[in-house]
């Protein structure tokens, strides 16, 4: 495990943000912390890395210990050995488990909301919640378009490159609303610019052991929050619909004016729907009774 020196309060008294490296068998894992407090685990989405969050690490970190990361196989953590099986949730944990973090808030999009929940299925003593933004779920079909534009990225990174496949991918509709505002345009395409590619071009060994997701949200007992950007494509819109009708208790909330990359295209709505939703699992927590010997 790679070390990573302790950072100094700052003026305020929490700590400034800091980086490191988790050297993990097969892969390595790139991070961030910020903050302090309750901790937060945000989560990307695929193809891209860690700073899709860039709008909600500050503001969360004023109140909150934050921690992002570039997942396995993308962004900063770089290519993974293909021979070396995993999970992304084992990952999460391992994290977790360096930052000597016992139970945090997790919060993903897309490929991100998928991490999260399988996290929250495998080892649900250590989530204290949920925050589900425009989120995968394996058994709901894709609209159409987006299937054909999917299997359209892989077809050309497997036939024409990575450089190709990257081009194929920035091109999906799930990112047509980035495309109207040049600023979210270009970050989103240096992230993509980053992404090693092996999922498309190489063997991923991903473990897929224990139940489909979809079979398995209403075992999920801990607060969760659905977010949805109300441009999505209509495969993730009902995506979204059946994370809230599935999950016991899970709240939802429309995201106006946001295409699929929700918290990039209006991050100060997202920002506020996250403070609310964590403030809530504090107030939980601190009504929770304590547990005594007996």
């Amino acid at each position: 495990m790679a070390a990573v020196d302790d950072a100094k309060p700052n003026r305020t008294g929490a700590r400034e943000a800091r980086a490191g490296v988790l050297e993990l068998p097969g892969a390595r894992l790139a991070y961030q912390v910020a903050g302090d407090g309750d901790a937060v685990v945000l989560v990307h989405g695929f193809g891209l890395d860690m700073r899709m969050w860039d709008a909600q690490a500050a503001p969360l970190a004023a109140r909150h210990r934050v921690i992002r990361y570039d997942c396995r196989g993308f962004g900063a953590s770089g290519p993974f050995d293909p021979a070396v099986p995993y999970t992304h949730a084992a990952d999460l944990f391992a994290l977790l488990d360096h930052l000597g973090i016992g139970r945090a808030a997790l919060a993903g999009l897309s490929f991100g909301g998928r991490v999260v929940l399988q996290a929250a299925l495998a080892a649900p003593e250590r989530v204290a919640g949920l925050a589900l933004l425009d989120a995968v779920v394996d058994g709901v079909p894709w609209d159409p378009e987006s299937w054909a534009a999917l299997a359209e990225t892989t077809r050309q990174a497997q036939s024409r490159g990575l450089l190709a496949g990257r081009a194929a991918w920035l091109a999906h509709p799930l990112f047509a609303t980035v495309w109207q505002r040049p600023d979210l345009a270009s970050s989103l395409a240096t992230m993509v610019a980053g992404y090693p590619g092996q999922h498309w071009t190489g063997h991923d060994p991903h473990r897929g052991d224990g139940p489909r997701l979809i079979d398995a949200l209403a075992e999920l007992a801990m607060p969760v929050l659905v977010i949805a950007g109300e441009l999505d494509v209509p495969g993730f819109r009902e995506m979204s619909a059946l994370l809230a009708r599935r999950i016991p208790g899970a709240a939802y909330r429309d995201v106006a004016g946001a295409g699929h990359m929700v918290n990039m295209e209006q991050p100060a709505a997202v920002n506020d729907l996250l403070d609310q939703f964590l403030d809530q699992l504090a107030r939980a927590d601190s009504a929770a009774p304590a547990a005594t010997d007996g």
